[in-house]
């Protein structure tokens, strides 16, 4: 990941950018760099990825031109064999370099035509105007808010680099840029130009195919590649392709807690079945309890489920930073987003599958990938998401939903079956869903559900929730996490638009907690 801030005018001391910019360096620890201009200023923060040498460094500039950019542009050598027959010279290996060129030549079309996971914005200088755009799932995160000084929009990787510089603050909406003065939506993931209604026959292979080659592509990296391994279907598929396509060993990772680390076991059956060279880390209940601060402010947000899962996945990108030399991790979000969670087992009918897949693929920024790129990236290591592949959502997205929903007695039947072979043991390929918040021992949760009762006795809980009258908290537990919000990033809790909960309005969701234990259809996913 990389870091940036962008103030669209000059009227801002450097001593006060700083003290946002100041605070998302660990994005970008390997080169820091500020430049003031009589239009404005740009920082950027590098984590060296593609092109490590300074020659990639950012801001980048063309023509007047200047761009910063967190991003991985899939593809880029093509992109850029391409803008060289054209009389473009490159200066670096920096995948980013070829963004300047593209706009000069496609102009805001070029969004489009992007493969990518990417936030930027870059100074148009024949227009004097600024341009930002978020690639169209959000993987990688920006904000914007308006300056103190002047109500001048700014720009910036995350929240807490521009709440002390800026009165409002706000996420930037995936699929959009800003140009002119205004945010148009240029792909929205959720559309579907034509129902795929072919024979499941049909269908295995095609999804096959596009995550094969969503894996591939994000295995392109000029620093070593690590895999984190939960040992459920969605990370276990990724480390298994990944495993047939590298000539050599991966290096896969897995966390537990130092009681009932249930997840170990099966992470430890599909590392030894793909070979994989596999780490385990264990943590106690004191390393989740002392976390848990460090986790809220880092990921800027109050959600329950996010900030469970989130703090196996933080404490473990931590520790491969300080132990290995990884500096790009391979993840297994946003697969339920499309197939299905265990909730949506009981969707009513395929209109209302869809609709719930399209809701939650729209707010997928919020959640899951904020927790993948806000816990990796806050320990200087980069994130990328196969199963976001911009491809492989858009065909998955159009298959008839009757064949998405769960008629066959196991979720996600169609990924399963689409890797029927030698990629998984039976066993992981066709075990029951185990919620990841849950997973890391499932005594995590439990833990933290323990420490928040102490906390509060329940006249203080009833007294305090009285103080949030928008996402009011409803348990001691998003008590707690809310009120460390709140001291963080006080009166910004719009950051999320509410806790991520199965849809109540169907039979079988009525719960009051939003991991997947609760619901009835729960099963043995946890054995």
């Amino acid at each position: 990941m990389c870091g940036f801030t962008v103030y669209t005018k000059n009227d801002m001391s450097k001593e006060e950018f700083m003290k946002g910019f100041s605070k998302i360096q660990y994005r970008g620890p390997d080169m820091s760099r500020v430049e003031e201009y009589d239009f404005g200023i740009f920082g950027f923060h590098r984590l060296s990825i593609m092109g490590p040498s300074e020659s990639g460094m950012q801001p980048m500039k063309r023509g007047g031109n200047i761009l910063v950019c967190n991003g991985e542009i899939y593809g880029f050598h093509k992109i850029k064999e391409e803008l060289e027959k054209d009389g473009v010279e490159f200066k670096s290996e920096s995948d980013c370099e070829v963004l300047l060129p593209m706009y000069e030549k496609y102009g805001l079309d070029m969004f489009r035509m992007l493969d990518s996971e990417f936030a930027c914005c870059f100074y148009d200088a024949k227009k004097n105007d600024f341009i930002a755009a978020r690639d169209p799932i959000g993987i990688r995160a920006m904000f914007y808010g308006y300056s103190k000084v002047s109500h001048s929009i700014m720009f910036a990787s995350e929240a807490k680099a521009l709440i002390d510089v800026c009165d409002e603050v706000y996420p930037f909406p995936p699929g959009y840029y800003y140009a002119d003065g205004k945010f148009t939506q240029y792909r929205d993931m959720t559309e579907v130009d034509k129902v795929v209604s072919d024979d499941l026959e049909q269908i295995y292979p095609e999804i096959h195919k596009r995550l094969v080659e969503g894996v591939k592509k994000r295995l392109d990296s000029d620093m070593p590649v690590g895999f984190l391994l939960s040992g459920g279907l969605d990370s276990s598929l990724v480390c298994s392709i990944a495993a047939k396509l590298s000539d050599k060993p991966i290096r896969t990772f897995a966390i537990g807690m130092d009681i009932d680390a249930i997840d170990l076991k099966y992470a430890k059956q599909v590392a030894d079945y793909i070979g994989s060279e596999h780490t385990e880390v264990i943590i106690s209940r004191d390393d989740v309890i002392a976390s848990l601060r460090d986790v809220i402010y880092r990921l800027e947000t109050w959600d329950i489920t996010t900030i469970r899962a989130s703090v196996g996945m933080y404490l473990l990108s931590k520790w491969i930073r300080e132990n290995t030399d990884i500096r790009v991790l391979l993840t297994g979000e946003v697969s339920d987003e499309l197939f299905g969670y265990k909730y949506t087992d009981f969707a009513p009918s395929a209109e209302e599958f869809q609709k719930e897949s399209e809701k939650r693929v729209r707010e997928l920024y919020m959640y899951d990938v904020l927790r993948a790129d806000r816990c990796i990236s806050s320990c200087s290591l980069e994130a990328r998401v196969p199963f976001a592949d911009l491809d492989f959502v858009s065909y998955v997205m159009s298959i008839d939903p009757e064949l998405k929903m769960n008629k066959y007695g196991q979720g996600k039947y169609l990924l399963r079956k689409s890797f029927e072979g030698d990629y998984l043991p039976q066993s992981i390929l066709y075990r029951e869903k185990a919620a990841f918040s849950d997973a890391v021992g499932h005594s995590l949760v439990d833990d933290l559900k323990e420490y928040a009762e102490s906390v509060y006795t329940d006249e203080e809980y009833q007294e305090r929730i009285k103080m949030y009258s928008k996402h009011t908290p409803f348990t001691k537990e998003s008590l707690l996490y809310r009120e460390i919000f709140e001291e963080f990033y006080p009166g910004h809790s719009d950051f999320i638009v509410d806790y991520w909960m199965p849809n109540k309005n169907w039979e079988g969701c009525q719960v009051d907690d939003p991991s997947a234990r609760v619901l009835s259809n729960y099963g043995a996913s946890g054995e």
